[in-house]
């Protein structure tokens, strides 16, 4: 599969998120939207940046620009870290509250779908021996293209 690049149509998907099961096509509508991904749950640079973009969450909205995250843990591990990204962001920063969803990719189908994982680092593997997800952020226009 080619990677996906500037003016690539965004590939649709379903996936289950934090916010219930969404086509993600028809989730972003007419609007722009951020997609950005995380390697893991828990970890500390991921929770500190997923705290800032819930901070900021209400500047984008009146944009018009919906967010979306994905990390490759399921969704009962991503309702606790939220409870600790709220949490530390609050106690350490300012008021912190995540409303946007995140993907639950355990399965790294949406991670393979948008060229998501690591291969190069061959031991940024979880226990299965499933590569993580790097750091990747997608700019998406209202025609689902990426910008």
């Amino acid at each position: 599969m080619p990677s996906l690049r500037l003016g690539s149509i965004a590939p649709d998907f379903e996936a289950e998120t934090t916010a219930g099961p969404i086509k993600f096509h028809e989730w972003l509508g007419n609007s722009w939207g951020i997609l950005f991904s995380h390697p893991a749950d828990f970890t500390p640079v991921c929770t500190t940046e997923l705290g800032e973009v819930a901070r900021r969450a209400p500047e984008f909205e009146k944009r018009g620009v919906k967010l979306i995250g994905l990390s490759a843990n399921g969704l009962e591990s991503h309702e606790e870290w939220i409870k600790d990204i709220n949490k530390y962001g609050s106690d350490v920063v300012a008021p912190t509250n995540v409303q946007f969803p995140i993907i639950a990719d355990a399965d790294r189908k949406v991670s393979t779908l948008y060229d998501m994982l690591d291969a190069v680092d061959r031991t940024n593997v979880d226990a299965k021996g499933i590569p993580f997800t790097v750091r990747t952020v997608f700019v998406i226009d209202p025609n689902k293209v990426i910008r």
